[in-house]
């Protein structure tokens, strides 16, 4: 029986033996934890911000009628070049009842003023006759003639400002009626002209739609809106966060979702004082002037985006954000560095301009440098790492 007993403890004893001997041959066949390195590498880093907004010409002139009525005709129309001078438009007035009614009744009041006008120089002019030839046989003295001669003169003044007034009333009739009158030749308010030179980016409206002319009241009816496509400018809004790094003069580079592969320079020029609220959020108007855009049609309204340069630094050595720790007390950057095979050293730095991705080392590391890889991160099971 006691042999028994021996036998299963010593039995006991080599599976334990065994089994220990496997686990230790298993964790020797398990791979040790093993970091890769990266190399400093010499480049530009630019830091910057984007803002979002669109293509627009600098200045938009809208030319809009001198006289309410219906467009009779159009004669441009949008991408079209025009001169200033050219012709875009012809108004066909619609006269108003009252307004032509007004100007009859005006005419009526100048006749009427015009025949009491003649009927007095008339009067005047029999009684400067006769009195002059009184003067002249000394019947009657210099100074009563004189009197007599001022009001025959006042009374021919009269006269002549009478036809002014009647011709002026004519003229205001016909305008009222027709949007023109005889002496105006190519000034008729009924011919919308431009008045710049330019590219036609809109003409809104079509024969027989009625207009409005533009005055103190209202801003009249839009013909048509002209442009110089030469002179464009990003015009975009940047966020509450963001303002405050930037200012007018830095540079910007334009991307435009419908021109691929081409970057347009501009300059920053405006930063609006005010910002605005737009979804929670503290907008601020930027516009900025494109600088190489002559050579490439760049059509008003495109959507495009602008990074701002706030700050760069070429040709400078660089390495990767990630690659650099925080010591947990100090919270000074370091990173590690291979020595030999897995044996690394520490060695602090002095960090320059970042851009998020890539980092300026101004002190701590040379070219040619092997800097541990201490957050790499591990892939799913069969998949790479």
């Amino acid at each position: 029986m006691k042999r028994i007993k021996t036998v299963i403890v010593l039995a006991l004893i080599l599976v334990g033996f065994t089994t220990a001997l496997i686990w230790l041959w298993n964790k020797n066949q398990e791979n040790p934890v093993k970091f890769t390195t990266e190399s400093p590498k010499t480049e530009t880093v630019v830091l910057k911000t984007v803002a979002t907004g669109s293509i627009v010409p600098e200045e938009e002139i809208l030319i809009k009628p001198n006289i309410s009525g219906v467009v009779e005709q159009v004669f441009k129309e949008a991408g079209d070049y025009v001169k200033s001078g050219d012709l875009i438009a012809k108004i066909r007035v619609i006269p108003s009842l009252s307004a032509l009614a007004s100007a009859k009744n005006a005419i009526a009041s100048s006749e009427t003023a015009l025949q009491t006008a003649k009927i007095n120089l008339e009067t005047q002019s029999k009684n400067y006759n006769r009195q002059k030839a009184l003067f002249d046989k000394g019947v009657i003295s210099s100074n009563d003639f004189e009197g007599i001669n001022n009001a025959y003169l006042t009374a021919k003044q009269s006269y002549e400002q009478a036809k002014i007034n009647l011709n002026s009333s004519r003229q205001n009739y016909d305008i009222i009626k027709t949007g023109t009158t005889s002496g105006l030749g190519n000034v008729a308010q009924t011919q919308v002209r431009a008045t710049v030179s330019g590219m036609i980016l809109d003409v809104p409206v079509k024969a027989g739609n009625q207009v409005i002319e533009a005055n103190n009241f209202n801003e009249g009816t839009t013909i048509a809106s002209i442009a110089d496509i030469n002179k464009m400018i990003f015009e975009g809004k940047v966020d509450e966060s963001e303002v405050g790094k930037i200012k007018e003069g830095l540079p910007l580079e334009i991307t435009i979702g419908a021109i691929e592969n081409q970057t347009f320079e501009a300059v920053l020029d405006y930063i609006a004082p005010k910002g605005v609220a737009e979804n929670g959020a503290i907008q601020f108007e930027i516009k900025g002037t494109l600088t190489n855009a002559k050579e490439t049609f760049i059509r008003a309204g495109l959507s495009a985006n602008a990074s701002i340069i706030l700050d760069k630094v070429e040709n400078v050595l660089t390495i990767k954000e990630a690659l650099v720790q925080y010591d947990p007390k100090t919270k000074l950057p370091f990173v590690e560095i291979e020595e030999s095979e897995q044996k690394f050293t520490k060695k602090d730095l002095k960090l320059g301009l970042s851009d998020g991705i890539n980092v300026q080392v101004i002190e701590g590391v040379v070219e040619g440098d092997q800097i541990k890889v201490w957050n790499r991160v591990k892939g799913f099971k069969g998949y790479g790492n």
